[in-house]
């Protein structure tokens, strides 16, 4: 008995289905054939921006092909994620995605680019810890004399933040509810924008990453009070962390990782993985980091994937205790 009509536009459909993904696979298979281009949403000579730039020839050599950086900074780095995520999955597009765009999807849940629903995490390149640092008119060398201060002074001290749902916010936000304290926030254009305030005394309180700040810290134009990791930093072995400090169960780094728009053949997704872990293990890569106070990633994707959910989770609870939207 010939097949019933639709039995032949089933088979005429696995057909079609099946040929596609054999193309895949194929396309996969001989991935990369030309130039890979990295959308950078951060500005160009910026500490991601420059990280990424020294890791890119080796990633080049390894894959045979040229690696193009493109910069498409703004939005709270929301502009490179947009194009990035409308781009096709092919292998040949790479967002270098970063802690403000998972602040952002916490904040706005943008369906446009959300880094584990419109993207796919392939693996961490950088982490870095932020540390809190205090002009040295504030009397208070530990974090505690600063709790003490903050409720003996309500509102006279201030911390700098890089505006509505940066990180810097947040965190102020999480000491004000941890310690019960009232510290005004002065918003500035940008994360580190606040340098030449701070070191002036015109913002009292910041959070920066140690690059930053070591120097100024060891010249006595700041005060360092606490690290927001689970270990001290190298960079600044005598700055306890924030638990040691007295507040216990936070933690807050300025992260980067490798993202590719949803659908990327899993091919693709493993030889970058594989590629980028290559080249962050090397030696002067690793020891390069280190004079940065910066840990490499490289982790399997599965690792960083979940990674990237627990920190969307962990900010979009905090933003929601603290009553956070942007205007």
């Amino acid at each position: 008995m010939p097949p019933t009509l639709d039995r032949r536009i089933g088979l005429a459909i696995g057909s079609v289905l099946f040929s596609g993904l054999l193309c895949g696979m194929a396309q996969a298979q001989t991935w990369p054939t030309k130039p890979i281009h990295i959308i950078e949403p951060a500005v160009a000579g910026s500490a991601v921006d420059v990280y990424l730039r020294r890791v890119a020839p080796k990633l080049s050599e390894y894959l045979g092909q040229p690696i193009v950086i493109e910069n498409r900074p703004g939005a709270n780095s929301a502009i490179g994620a947009r194009e990035s995520a409308h781009a096709p999955a092919d292998g040949y597009t790479v967002f270098h995605g970063n802690i403000n765009n998972s602040i952002n999807d916490a904040l706005l849940n943008d369906p446009c680019c959300r880094l584990t629903q419109e993207f796919a995490p392939v693996t961490r390149l950088t982490s870095t810890a932020l540390v809190m640092v205090v002009h040295p008119d504030v009397p208070a060398n530990t974090f505690k004399d600063y709790v003490d201060l903050a409720l003996a002074k309500p509102d006279s001290l201030t911390y700098a933040s890089g505006g509505p749902g940066a990180i810097t916010q947040l965190i102020g936000e999480k000491i004000k509810l941890g310690a019960h304290i009232a510290v005004r926030e002065v918003p500035y254009k940008s994360i580190g924008a606040e340098l030449p305030d701070l070191t002036a005394g015109h913002v009292l309180t910041g959070f920066l990453a140690p690059i930053v700040i070591a120097q100024h810290v060891k010249a006595g134009r700041l005060r360092a009070l606490a690290v927001f990791s689970s270990h001290r930093t190298p960079a600044m072995p005598d700055v306890p962390t924030l638990a040691e400090a007295g507040m216990p169960g936070f933690e807050a780094a300025g992260w980067n990782g490798i993202f590719v728009p949803a659908g990327t053949p899993p091919q693709v997704i493993a030889k970058l993985q594989a590629t980028f872990s290559r080249a962050l293990n090397l030696k002067e890569i690793k020891e390069e980091a280190a004079t940065l106070a910066t840990e490499v990633g490289g982790e399997p994707t599965e690792e960083f994937t979940a990674f990237v959910r627990s920190e969307t989770q962990k900010w979009g609870s905090l933003i929601k205790e603290a009553g956070i939207k942007v205007q």
